[in-house]
């Protein structure tokens, strides 16, 4: 029986790509954001790749449009398997230059948006003791950058929320899982419709990989959701792990240089989806992909290792068995 997943944040990004993966496996995929014109596209694109797609125009962070479009997607393929958390909004700009509406609706999205979703898969999972949710987290969840405080300080938010409520599920005995995919920087659109008060175009803090890493994970993390949270890319563990040891050299370093690592030589773009979904770019409409596939990685050891952690100690077995074998005909030599 084919799974159904729900993907808020669906019509861009890991999302998208997300989506595409499912649509791969022949999953029932309810896509949820705030603009159809990319949820179509997105829904096509899980069709054409074998699965079935319903679009549902939500914001979550209105709690009751969640719970319609959920009572949409159990109408429509049955129970819900798996839900994934991973719509967000976000402001680039130095905190004292944020409004306290900005702010606030950011949070709102960002923030309360995983919660308002993990409410109403909860509402559908509980009772029947079983599903699984994944929210899509950030290393930025622990290690915070400068000019990010918003986005920082919600993923922050979710970590907390997160581990709280897991503890709660363990108390009950509940089969219902949740789980977190922590992420490193993504190529994904938000960087060219993020609010901005910047003078250049912002980016992610290099190395960049590309949604399908990011997607490969949120997969993984769905398919094995008893492990607290799932590190994405060498740079999440290097981020996360410094930020542990030695957080004041963390601090100094990111003073110095965290801010002009986020800047590229371009103009911003004067878009921005903080209160509107902004679906088009000049050429079209927006995909998984940003505008940095040039410098972005398609693959990530690490993430591979961690997805296939018996094969990758079977390799370092055979390896170190290979280099014992050498050094053995060496000595007799």
């Amino acid at each position: 029986m084919s799974q159904t997943v729900v993907i808020t944040g669906a019509s861009a990004g890991i999302g998208r790509a997300t989506a595409r993966m499912y649509g791969k496996r022949g999953a029932n995929v309810v896509l949820i954001a705030r603009g159809r014109a990319g949820l179509e596209a997105a829904a096509e694109d899980v069709e054409s790749l074998g699965g079935r797609a319903l679009v549902q125009v939500a914001d979550t962070a209105e709690a009751a449009q969640l719970e319609a479009a959920a009572d949409a997607a159990e109408q429509a393929f049955g129970p819900i398997d798996v839900w994934i958390n991973c719509a967000f909004s976000s402001v680039f700009a130095a905190f004292d230059e944020i409004t306290v509406e900005e702010y606030e609706r950011a949070t709102q999205v960002t923030y309360l948006g995983f919660v308002n979703g993990t409410r109403t898969a909860l509402r559908r999972m509980l009772p029947r003791d079983r599903g699984t949710i994944v929210q899509v987290g950030s290393a930025l969840g622990e290690r915070s950058v400068p000019l990010q405080s918003v986005y920082c300080g919600a993923k922050h938010a979710i970590n907390g929320f997160t581990s709280s409520l897991r503890t709660e599920l363990l108390n009950r005995g509940s089969h219902v899982h949740v789980t977190i995919a922590q992420m490193p920087a993504v190529n994904t659109p938000q960087f060219s419709w993020v609010t901005t008060r910047l003078d250049r175009h912002p980016q992610p803090v290099p190395p960049i990989y590309q949604p399908e890493v990011a997607a490969r994970g949120v997969v993984h993390a769905a398919d094995h959701p008893r492990r607290k949270q799932y590190y994405i890319g060498a740079t999440t563990v290097a981020t996360i792990w410094a930020n542990r040891l030695v957080p004041a050299l963390l601090d100094r370093y990111l003073a110095r240089a965290g801010i002009d690592s986020q800047l590229t030589d371009r103009q911003p773009t004067g878009r921005s989806n903080l209160f509107e979904p902004v679906d088009r770019t000049e050429d079209g409409l927006h995909g998984a992909h940003g505008i940095f596939d040039d410098t972005s990685h398609s693959r990530s050891f690490q993430a591979a290792v961690a997805r296939h952690p018996a094969a990758a100690l079977s390799a370092v077995a055979l390896g170190a068995a290979a280099g014992a074998g050498w050094l053995g005909r060496r000595a007799r030599r």
